[in-house]
């Protein structure tokens, strides 16, 4: 019994040896809470519109750290945003390699492979806060609108039903804005968009639903000008009001894992 003892703590000090010499455990970093992190994303914007970015960790240092470090110790959002070419998301948010978790798709759309990406960054890259990220002069709700108009065109066959998401919030912003004509409802349904893909996270991850009741995430909308480079931040009780109306929903997922 004793030698037992004696090699269970000989074995403690060896493994606290390798540990010290190592140096600090880097899934000990404490990274920024949800609040601190929005903080950051929004003084971030601030300096890329004001010509004062500092690109930060993009050095070759930043490099050699994420070559032998987990994402999960640093990043701090995860963001979805279009595809769109004016919208290039590290820079904007003055962050570099290894800051932000990124899903890009055209229209900033919510559909399984999309919630998948985002549940993987929140849950599995830890990050505190996450960002649904429209933008001024969206080409795929522009499109979806010209549709509504009877002014459409000919799609090739996989993009229909990769922006039928976005028929909802074009409904909804005619329905609201019924004084707006043409292409004068665009900035209303950039904006109901915005909406529409939290409210289709919130009703179909359950997981993220969770972690935002914790409070270890926080949801957040915004739009992006691509004309100023400002990004504005819209109302969080919006957010609040669709989680509770999620979760009146008799028909939301409910699950948060996959059945083996």
């Amino acid at each position: 019994m004793k030698q037992a003892i004696r090699f269970f703590m000989c074995a403690c000090c060896l493994v606290l040896f390798v540990q010290c010499a190592a140096g600090p455990n880097p899934r000990a970093m404490k990274k920024p809470g949800p609040d601190e992190a929005l903080q950051m994303l929004k003084d971030g914007n601030m300096r890329f519109h004001a010509g004062k970015a500092k690109n930060p960790h993009a050095n070759a240092a930043r490099l050699q750290m994420a070559g032998r470090e987990d994402q999960g110790n640093h990043a701090i959002a995860t963001v979805i945003s279009c595809s769109d070419s004016r919208v290039p998301v590290e820079l904007i948010f003055d962050a570099g390699v290894m800051d932000l978790f990124v899903i890009r798709v055209a229209g900033n759309v919510c559909d399984t492979d999309e919630i998948g990406s985002i549940e993987y960054g929140l849950a599995h890259v830890h990050t505190p806060v996450f960002v649904m990220l429209g933008h001024t002069q969206c080409g795929a709700v522009t499109a979806v609108i010209h549709a509504a108009h009877g002014k459409g065109h000919a799609l090739e066959r996989n993009i229909p039903p990769l922006v039928d998401n976005i028929i909802p919030a074009v409904q909804r912003a005619m329905e609201i804005h019924k004084g707006a004509h043409g292409d004068a409802i665009i900035p209303f349904a950039i904006e109901e968009n915005v909406w529409q893909g939290i409210e289709d996270l919130f009703l179909n991850s359950p997981a993220t639903v969770n972690l935002v009741k914790a409070g270890k995430v926080k949801v957040v909308g915004a739009i992006y000008d691509v004309g100023t480079g400002i990004v504005s931040w819209l109302p969080s009780e919006k957010v609040d009001a669709i989680l509770a109306a999620v979760e009146a929903n008799p028909f939301r997922e409910t699950e948060p894992f996959a059945k083996e």
